[in-house]
């Protein structure tokens, strides 16, 4: 049996890039609109999210690991970061609120084969509000992977603050600092803990293997000196940091695994991009959409109702769809991908089984059905007209109706189908999380993803 391997840098990072590049040239070419030009509305509107499109591709090239730490005041992220380093870098005090916002450092480990960029957070309880939630997501957006620190018993605070940041499906480690102040605590009891707040949300947060045990800045102990007289001074000896073991789980992480969370990161972003442009261009285009959608139902209903032979009524509701929906893509200018494309004809196909439905309904009804001969019984019996008649707008009613239903239906997948398809980003995505080996840290994303 062949055991899983993680999937090689180059396969990992070529599968991105040719992900990005495709999203790229497809949503920042003028001609994605075919016959229906983009509007200066519509290109102010997507303008950021298409910068940040290209930005996806800038970070997969530039391949800076991206390590931010979060956590409440008074936890110690500065000073883990500094441990971390080596030397003193972010300042740090006593008194709450050192750092009042985001601040990046570069280090390029001696040993390790990736170069990294600690992005150190103000407190998530000193900031208020959508200013805190907005910091959060937008640094949190840009990582690659997560150092959540605590010290001491995890509050509800800092718990909820682990759940929205676990929303964000990228890697987490909790960093348990201060452990010297809390000889008993080790990581069974913390995980313990998570684990009981996990059982009543339903929703597990870490796994042991994500807590790492550190004391960035000892506390000073009181040791007796001995002096050449004989005599003794006490005096305060501080103690050398204790991170070595978060270090060398950061560098195993990522010289294992950084390039694979590189690329995730830069299609996650890329795939936020596409959503939004997907999701602006659609709501811009409402109008225009709508007025596709009743034209192709006016025109499929009037078919379906004046003619006489029910299969042409089932092959032409089928050619009408289509026809709709490729005008939709059209006025979008959304790639028709294999995830909406599926679910679509799902929905074309129930609209004719609805239309089958009138068709035999008609038939029982009538007593014959509506073929060449109905239209002959006319001229014999005028009265039939009006039966006829009756029927065919009966079926070209429910005709309109499920033309109506499948633009609608149509309108969602083209939206929620474009990071879809070959090299979709979340094609790709989904592609190098199964690919990676259960002690990954990128396989806790299956779950999430």
């Amino acid at each position: 049996m062949t055991s899983k391997t993680t999937p090689s840098v180059s396969s990992v990072i070529g599968l991105a890039r040719a992900s990005l590049q495709q999203s790229l040239s497809w949503y920042a070419s003028s001609r994605r609109h075919w016959n229906y030009p983009p509007d200066a509305k519509l290109q102010g509107a997507v303008k950021d999210d298409l910068r940040n499109l290209k930005g996806a591709l800038e970070k997969l090239e530039q391949q800076v690991i991206k390590v931010s730490a979060f956590g409440l005041v008074s936890r110690g992220k500065s000073t883990v970061i500094n441990a971390l380093l080596g030397e003193d870098v972010l300042a740090t005090g006593a008194i709450n609120g050192v750092t009042k916002w985001p601040k990046s450092i570069r280090w390029q480990p001696p040993t390790g084969k990736v170069e990294i960029e600690f992005i150190d957070t103000p407190g998530l309880d000193e900031i208020d509000g959508e200013s805190r939630a907005q910091m959060a997501r937008e640094v949190s957006r840009q990582s690659d992977l997560i150092l959540f620190v605590v010290a001491g018993d995890i509050t509800r605070t800092e718990y909820l603050a682990l759940l929205e940041l676990r929303r964000c499906q990228k890697p987490l480690l909790l960093v348990f600092n201060k452990v010297d102040l809390y000889p008993d605590t080790d990581i069974k009891s913390i995980y313990q803990q998570l684990q009981q707040l996990s059982n009543e949300t339903n929703q597990p947060l870490l796994t042991p293997d994500e807590v790492v045990m550190v004391a960035a800045q000892p506390q000073p102990i009181k040791v007796r000196v001995e002096l050449p007289d004989g005599t003794f001074r006490e005096e305060w000896e501080h103690l050398p940091s204790q991170v070595d073991g978060l270090k060398e789980k950061i560098l195993l992480i990522l010289n294992r695994e950084g390039k694979a969370l590189l690329a995730l990161n830069a299609l996650h972003q890329a795939r936020i991009a596409q959503e939004n442009i997907a999701h602006k261009t659609v709501m811009l285009r409402e109008k225009e959409a709508e007025k596709i959608i009743w034209q192709y139902a006016k025109y499929k209903a009037l078919i379906v109702a004046v003619n006489p032979i029910a299969l042409v009524d089932l092959m032409v509701g089928a050619i009408a769809d289509l026809t709709m929906i490729r005008a939709l893509a059209r006025l979008y200018g959304l790639p028709i991908t294999s995830y909406e494309a599926g679910k679509l004809w799902q929905t074309i196909v129930k609209s004719l089984l609805s239309l089958m439905v009138a068709e035999v309904v008609t038939m029982i009804m009538l007593g014959f059905a509506k073929t060449g001969t109905a239209i002959n019984s006319l001229w014999e019996n005028p009265a039939n007209f009006t039966a006829f008649a009756g029927a065919g707008l009966a079926q070209g009613s429910i005709a309109g109706y499920g033309s109506y239903v499948v633009g609608k239906a149509a309108q969602v997948y083209l939206e929620n189908g474009c990071t879809w398809g070959s090299f979709g980003t979340s094609s790709v995505i989904k592609e190098i999380i199964a690919q990676v080996p259960a002690e990954s840290i990128i396989a806790r994303l299956r779950i999430e993803n």
